[in-house]
Protein backbone atom coordinates (compact mmCIF):
# COMPACT_ATOMS: atom_id res chain seq x y z
CA UNK A 1 0.00 0.00 0.00
CA UNK A 2 2.85 2.39 0.89
CA UNK A 3 4.51 1.79 -2.52
CA UNK A 4 1.24 2.39 -4.35
CA UNK A 5 0.78 5.75 -2.59
CA UNK A 6 4.38 6.69 -3.37
CA UNK A 7 3.82 5.87 -7.05
CA UNK A 8 0.77 8.17 -7.13
CA UNK A 9 2.72 11.00 -5.51
CA UNK A 10 5.63 10.54 -7.93
CA UNK A 11 3.25 10.52 -10.89
CA UNK A 12 1.67 13.76 -9.66
CA UNK A 13 5.10 15.40 -9.29
CA UNK A 14 6.10 14.36 -12.81
CA UNK A 15 2.81 15.65 -14.21
CA UNK A 16 3.23 19.01 -12.46
CA UNK A 17 6.76 19.34 -13.86
CA UNK A 18 5.52 18.54 -17.37
CA UNK A 19 2.73 21.13 -17.06
CA UNK A 20 5.20 23.77 -15.86
CA UNK A 21 7.49 22.96 -18.78
CA UNK A 22 4.58 23.21 -21.24
CA UNK A 23 3.57 26.61 -19.82
CA UNK A 24 7.17 27.79 -20.11
CA UNK A 25 7.32 26.66 -23.75
CA UNK A 26 4.10 28.54 -24.56
CA UNK A 27 5.53 31.65 -22.93
CA UNK A 28 8.60 31.34 -25.15
CA UNK A 29 6.43 31.36 -28.28
CA UNK A 30 5.18 34.95 -28.06
CA UNK A 31 5.25 37.14 -31.14
CA UNK A 32 4.74 40.84 -31.70
CA UNK A 33 2.63 42.07 -34.60
CA UNK A 34 3.12 45.65 -35.73
CA UNK A 35 0.55 47.46 -37.87
CA UNK A 36 1.41 51.13 -38.33
CA UNK A 37 2.06 52.50 -34.85
CA UNK A 38 0.03 49.73 -33.15
CA UNK A 39 1.58 46.67 -31.55
CA UNK A 40 -0.24 43.52 -30.50
CA UNK A 41 1.06 40.36 -28.86
CA UNK A 42 0.11 36.84 -29.90
CA UNK A 43 0.99 33.42 -28.57
CA UNK A 44 1.90 30.69 -31.01
CA UNK A 45 0.68 27.13 -30.63
CA UNK A 46 3.10 24.41 -29.59
CA UNK A 47 2.95 22.70 -32.98
CA UNK A 48 5.17 21.81 -35.90
CA UNK A 49 3.46 24.40 -38.11
CA UNK A 50 3.79 27.20 -35.53
CA UNK A 51 7.47 26.41 -34.92
CA UNK A 52 8.07 26.42 -38.68
CA UNK A 53 6.32 29.79 -38.94
CA UNK A 54 8.40 31.19 -36.06
CA UNK A 55 11.58 30.06 -37.83
CA UNK A 56 10.74 32.47 -40.69
CA UNK A 57 10.43 35.54 -38.45
CA UNK A 58 10.88 38.45 -38.65
CA UNK A 59 8.73 39.02 -41.73
CA UNK A 60 6.82 41.93 -43.22
CA UNK A 61 3.59 41.15 -45.04
CA UNK A 62 1.33 43.10 -47.37
CA UNK A 63 -2.08 42.21 -45.96
CA UNK A 64 -5.42 42.41 -47.74
CA UNK A 65 -8.98 41.77 -46.68
CA UNK A 66 -10.64 38.49 -47.59
CA UNK A 67 -14.38 37.95 -47.29
CA UNK A 68 -14.73 40.72 -44.64
CA UNK A 69 -13.63 38.06 -42.14
CA UNK A 70 -9.86 37.84 -42.25
CA UNK A 71 -6.71 39.56 -43.43
CA UNK A 72 -4.47 37.44 -45.62
CA UNK A 73 -1.01 37.48 -47.17
CA UNK A 74 1.32 35.06 -48.90
CA UNK A 75 4.01 33.33 -46.87
CA UNK A 76 7.51 32.93 -48.34
CA UNK A 77 6.84 29.17 -48.49
CA UNK A 78 4.30 26.63 -47.33
CA UNK A 79 4.67 25.60 -43.70
CA UNK A 80 5.28 22.08 -42.39
CA UNK A 81 1.84 20.78 -41.43
CA UNK A 82 2.39 17.00 -41.47
CA UNK A 83 0.84 16.35 -38.04
CA UNK A 84 -1.83 19.06 -38.16
CA UNK A 85 -5.58 18.35 -37.97
CA UNK A 86 -7.43 18.19 -41.30
CA UNK A 87 -9.16 21.52 -40.66
CA UNK A 88 -10.16 24.14 -38.15
CA UNK A 89 -13.03 26.51 -37.22
CA UNK A 90 -11.29 29.85 -36.54
CA UNK A 91 -12.34 32.35 -33.89
CA UNK A 92 -11.71 36.09 -33.63
CA UNK A 93 -7.99 36.64 -33.06
CA UNK A 94 -6.78 33.35 -34.53
CA UNK A 95 -3.69 33.29 -36.72
CA UNK A 96 -3.75 30.44 -39.22
CA UNK A 97 -2.32 29.16 -42.44
CA UNK A 98 -4.48 27.83 -45.27
CA UNK A 99 -2.48 24.89 -46.57
CA UNK A 100 -3.86 24.73 -50.14
CA UNK A 101 -2.73 28.33 -50.77
CA UNK A 102 0.17 28.42 -48.31
CA UNK A 103 -0.87 31.81 -46.95
CA UNK A 104 -1.16 33.52 -43.57
CA UNK A 105 -4.55 34.50 -42.15
CA UNK A 106 -5.55 36.73 -39.24
CA UNK A 107 -9.24 36.34 -38.36
CA UNK A 108 -11.09 39.40 -37.06
CA UNK A 109 -14.44 37.57 -37.26
CA UNK A 110 -15.41 34.00 -36.41
CA UNK A 111 -15.65 31.63 -39.36
CA UNK A 112 -16.87 28.08 -39.91
CA UNK A 113 -14.83 24.91 -40.12
CA UNK A 114 -12.51 24.89 -43.12
CA UNK A 115 -10.57 21.90 -44.38
CA UNK A 116 -6.91 22.85 -44.83
CA UNK A 117 -6.92 25.60 -42.19
CA UNK A 118 -4.24 25.13 -39.50
CA UNK A 119 -4.11 27.25 -36.34
CA UNK A 120 -0.72 28.84 -35.68
CA UNK A 121 -1.60 31.05 -32.72
CA UNK A 122 -3.94 33.59 -31.17
CA UNK A 123 -3.80 37.34 -30.62
CA UNK A 124 -4.14 38.09 -26.89
CA UNK A 125 -5.63 41.57 -27.37
CA UNK A 126 -5.81 44.31 -29.98
CA UNK A 127 -7.59 42.42 -32.78
CA UNK A 128 -9.58 45.60 -33.52
CA UNK A 129 -6.44 46.90 -35.27
CA UNK A 130 -7.17 44.43 -38.08
CA UNK A 131 -10.91 45.05 -38.31
CA UNK A 132 -10.27 48.80 -38.70
CA UNK A 133 -7.87 48.39 -41.64
CA UNK A 134 -9.42 49.22 -45.00
CA UNK A 135 -7.49 48.35 -48.11
CA UNK A 136 -4.04 46.82 -48.22
CA UNK A 137 -1.61 47.48 -45.35
CA UNK A 138 1.78 46.35 -44.08
CA UNK A 139 2.19 44.15 -41.04
CA UNK A 140 5.46 43.05 -39.44
CA UNK A 141 5.75 40.01 -37.18
CA UNK A 142 8.74 39.25 -35.00
CA UNK A 143 9.44 36.97 -32.08
CA UNK A 144 9.53 38.34 -28.55
CA UNK A 145 12.17 37.18 -26.15
CA UNK A 146 11.21 35.76 -22.78
CA UNK A 147 11.57 38.20 -19.87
Amino acid sequence: MYHHGLKIIMAAVVMCCQMAHAADKAENMKIEIVVGDKKVVAILEDSEAARDFASLLPLTFKMKDYNRTEKISDLPRKLATNHAPAGYAPKVGDITTYTPWGNLNVFYRDFGYSTGLVKLGHIESGIEVFAKQSGDFEMTIRTLTKN
